[in-house]
């Protein structure tokens, strides 16, 4: 009988010292980096804190922007979550200063991620700059800082923005959310906002958005089964259809109109007019 325990007992010890040392062998675990894959635009010290901004696209250009942030504490190396944080980007001119859309900054499903989007209306160049002021809480303490941010023109300096005062004596912006163009009827969006103030960017609701996309180089055909954008609630963006027949570049012509039918902007395409004075560009 003793000979049975000792046995199970070198058996057990056996047994514990091998699990022991496959867990010392074991890499330490990190926590994956749910931003794998994104571009890191900017990286902001200060406070003690880094805070970094990413994209999925490569740099921060003209129109629509959909950015990440995170903060990180440079003490512990680790990132920090349930941060209350809000942003102003300020374009400085040579006479004047002014923002752009906005989102609010908003957690994601990574506690440590924040999300919104910017509405760039122009480039930056050596006189006139964009930065980026942001205004966070942690643990009870305010801090803030402000950078320079470097916003360009499109690589393919399509025009995917619309800056414009309305035949109402509004100024309106206008923006083509991002999209993958096929030979198709594609899903297509936008967003429109009015500048109520230099700093204040409201989006406008129950307009709608009639498009006539034509291809200049080919005759300026249209394209069958458009359908005009109309404001969606749930989203805040203005969607419809475009029908692309075939590759190449297309000038998607725009007509802004109020709930009353009014045109504040754009016109239609006729024999005589071939193009609308409000558009989109795009080319695949």
């Amino acid at each position: 009988m003793k000979t049975i325990v000792n046995t199970w007992a070198l058996l057990l010890l056996t047994l514990f010292l091998t699990a022991c040392s496959d867990n010392a062998d074991d890499p330490v675990s990190l926590e994956a980096n749910p931003l794998e894959g994104f571009n890191l635009l900017s990286r902001i010290n200060s406070n003690n804190h880094t805070l970094e901004v990413y994209s999925e696209a490569s740099q921060l250009t003209v129109g629509y922007n959909e950015l990440y942030l995170r903060i990180r504490d440079q003490a512990t190396d680790t990132y920090l979550s349930n941060a209350d944080i809000t942003w102003m980007p300020v374009m400085h001119m040579a006479d004047m200063d002014h923002s752009c859309p906005r989102s609010l900054l908003s957690p994601t499903e990574n506690a440590s991620v924040y999300k919104g989007f910017a509405v760039f209306q122009m480039p930056g160049n050596a006189e006139e700059y964009w930065d980026l002021t942001l205004n966070y809480q942690l643990d009870g303490q305010s801090f803030s800082v402000t950078e320079q941010i470097d916003v360009r023109e499109p690589a393919d300096a399509l025009k995917r923005v619309n800056v414009f005062m309305g035949s109402d004596g509004t100024r309106y912006v206008l923006a083509m959310m991002p999209l993958t163009p096929a030979v198709a009827v594609n899903d297509f969006s936008a967003m429109l906002f009015e500048m109520e103030t230099m700093m204040s960017f409201p989006v406008v609701e129950d307009h709608v958005i009639k498009i006539d996309p034509r291809m200049p180089g080919m005759g300026n055909h249209s394209s069958p089964n458009n359908e005009d954008l109309a404001f969606d609630p749930l989203t805040t963006r203005y969607r419809g259809k475009l029908s692309l027949t075939m590759t190449g570049y297309w000038r998607i012509n725009l007509m802004l109109q109020n709930a009353n039918g009014d045109v504040l902007k754009g016109e239609p395409i006729t024999e005589t007019n071939e193009n609308s004075s409000l558009y989109f560009e795009l080319e695949f």
